[in-house]
């Protein structure tokens, strides 16, 4: 018998969706998928640049995902940007009808990762960042950078940075 994963072992991240949008809640949900869907994200083949997920018919399902086509996958191979469906349990999926209704609410896949060997998407409620707001975040997360650099030297007896030694 083969011993399933015991932890989260990631396929693919969206870095953009964490850049472009303001994260408000995030959710794990399992995802229906074929076969050959799950050799090719074995094999890491994946990309949820494009994906984003909406309401149908009072199920969320997952648009744009692109799932490579197994290699060595024969007539029975998957359509590689097909729409796919999430689960999640009912109180949940009213929970993000709910808020997909404010204003400027999107439903964003931001990774997807095996789980005991199950293929499980984190999706995020989101919110779109305006470009100033991007540039403000950028800025934020360098200074925080550096202080942290500096209480770095400090902590470990080093002078500060910029003061080089004094002729004298």
């Amino acid at each position: 018998m083969v011993a399933r994963d015991a932890e989260r072992r990631p396929i693919a991240v969206n870095r953009k969706a964490r850049h472009d949008y303001t994260v408000l809640k995030t959710y794990e949900a399992g995802i229906v998928l074929a076969g050959t869907e799950v050799k090719s994200l074995r094999e890491g083949r994946v990309s949820l640049v494009d994906a984003f997920a909406q309401e149908r018919d009072g199920e969320i399902m997952l648009y744009g995902l692109h799932i490579a086509e197994y290699g060595f996958g024969t007539w029975t191979n998957h359509q590689p940007r097909r729409t796919r469906k999430l689960l999640l349990h009912r109180v949940e999926i009213a929970r993000i009808l709910d808020k997909l209704r404010d204003p400027g609410v999107a439903l964003v896949p931001l990774s997807m990762y095996f789980s005991n060997g199950w293929a499980k998407v984190e999706v995020g409620l989101a919110r779109g960042r305006r470009s100033y707001d991007k540039r403000q975040v950028l800025a934020e997360r360098d200074a925080n950078r550096e202080i942290a650099r500096e209480l770095g030297r400090r902590l470990k007896g080093r002078r500060p940075a910029g003061e080089g030694r004094r002729p004298g």
